[in-house]
C-alpha cells in the first residue's frame, strides 16, 4: 500500500478539528501528522507528542537542508511546519497521514504530495455563524476576535484552490461527508 496524505484546512472555529479527530476515531489506518515548532514547550506539552519542539537555530538548519514538507515564520524567529521525516515515519507503519494545518500550509503539502494528497477546506456556512462560533467558546477577546475574523476572511479566498470544501452548517453532516469523502479517496489507487 502507498501511503497517502489528507489535509483539512479552515479558518478558526470552522470545525476542522473535531472532523479530524472523529476521522482519526473511526480509522486505524490513519495517523495524525505532529507539527515542528520553534517555540518553547508549555507544561501541560509533551515533545513529540503536541510538537516537536526545536529551537530556532535548529529550525533554520532543517530549513536550509529542505527538511519540511512546508513551514512558516509565523511571528519572527516563531516557527511552524510539517517534517518530511515525519510522513516517512507513519508511511513505514503502514498508515496515510492526516493534517490539521492552516491554508497555506495545506496548499503546499497538496503541492508535495501531488496525486498522493487530498486537500479538504471545511467551509464556514458564512462569515456571521463563524463570529458565533468563536464568540461561544468565550476565549477570545474582541481584539483576538477581530484578529481571527480578518483571517478567517483571507482563508475563505484560498478555498476554491482546495480539491473538495465541505460546507459545515451541521457538524454530524460535515462529519459523515468527511468520512466518505477520505474513504473513496484512500480505496482508490494512485
Amino acid at each position: 500500500m502507498e501511503g497517502k496524505l489528507i489535509i483539512f484546512s479552515a479558518p478558526s472555529g470552522a470545525g476542522k478539528t473535531t472532523i479530524v479527530h472523529q476521522l482519526l476515531a473511526s480509522r486505524d489506518d490513519l495517523e495524525f501528522s505532529i507539527s515542528a515548532c520553534s517555540r518553547p514547550k508549555r507544561t501541560n506539552e509533551i515533545d513529540g507528542v503536541d510538537y516537536y519542539f526545536i529551537s530556532v537555530e535548529e529550525f533554520k538548519s532543517k530549513i536550509k537542508n529542505d527538511e519540511f514538507l512546508e513551514w512558516e515564520e509565523v511571528y519572527e524567529n516563531s516557527f511552524y511546519g510539517t517534517l518530511k521525516s515525519e510522513v516517512e515515519r507513519i508511511w513505514a507503519k503502514g498508515k496515510h497521514v492526516i493534517f490539521d494545518v492552516d491554508v497555506v500550509g495545506g496548499l503546499n503539502i497538496k503541492k508535495y504530495g501531488q496525486q498522493r494528497a487530498l486537500a479538504i477546506f471545511v467551509m464556514p456556512p458564512s462569515i456571521e455563524i463563524l463570529e458565533e462560533r468563536l464568540n461561544n467558546r468565550s476565549s477570545e477577546t474582541s481584539e483576538t476576535l477581530k484578529k481571527r475574523l480578518e483571517k478567517a476572511n483571507y482563508e475563505l479566498t484560498f478555498a476554491n484552490k482546495f480539491d473538495r470544501i465541505i460546507i459545515n452548517d451541521n457538524l454530524e453532516s460535515a462529519i459523515k461527508e468527511s468520512k466518505a469523502t477520505v474513504e473513496e479517496f484512500i480505496s482508490n489507487s494512485v
